[in-house]
């Protein structure tokens, strides 16, 4: 995938395909890491599959018999000077982990995670999702617990709710570019 942000999505759609109603995706740049975390609380993973998961031959579809998601994610933080992890537990969930060297000549664009919270919550707009984005020059975040309560009642996946979720997350991306 072109962009970390459509790897994220896969991610996050396995986490939603698993059950999840808590989702927490986190970036984190330092000024020398980019950090990228997803954790949820599904259905989690028993030892032996987790053991295989970055295997493209192994996947949870019964559509086809590959999987590239997590082998991508993977490649693309080992090839960019990082390193990817997964752990999972059994009715407990999954963090899936992937550091990139900021600097590193093959480490893809961040993308659009804007529109990959969007799209997710749009989606699946009965889960909880937490996601922070926290750079050198400040923080982008959202969770829709809050919004939720806030809105008392109104679904997030409301046109009007998702088109305020787009234009306030990209306004605080922008502020975390600076």
């Amino acid at each position: 995938m072109k962009d970390l942000s459509l790897s994220i999505l896969d991610i996050a759609m396995n986490s939603v395909k698993a059950g999840a109603s808590r989702i927490g995706i986190t970036v984190e740049e330092d000024g020398e890491l980019l950090t990228v975390r997803v954790t949820d609380n599904g259905c989690g993973m028993d030892a032996d599959f987790l053991a295989r998961v970055a295997d493209p031959f192994t996947t949870t579809r019964d559509t086809r018999r590959v999987g590239m998601g997590v082998p991508l994610f993977k490649l693309a933080a080992e090839q960019a000077g990082g390193s990817f992890s997964i752990t999972s537990e059994p009715g407990r969930g999954t963090v899936v982990t992937a550091t990139f060297e900021i600097n590193h000549l093959d480490k893809p664009p961040l993308g659009d995670m804007t529109s990959t919270v969007t799209t997710l919550i749009q989606g699946s707009p009965e889960i909880d999702f937490v996601y922070r984005h926290t750079t050198p020059g400040g923080e982008a975040s959202l969770d829709t617990r809050e919004l939720r309560e806030a809105l008392e009642g109104v679904p997030l996946d409301t046109p009007e709710i998702l088109a305020w979720i787009q234009e306030n997350l990209d306004e605080e991306e922008r502020m975390t570019a600076s």
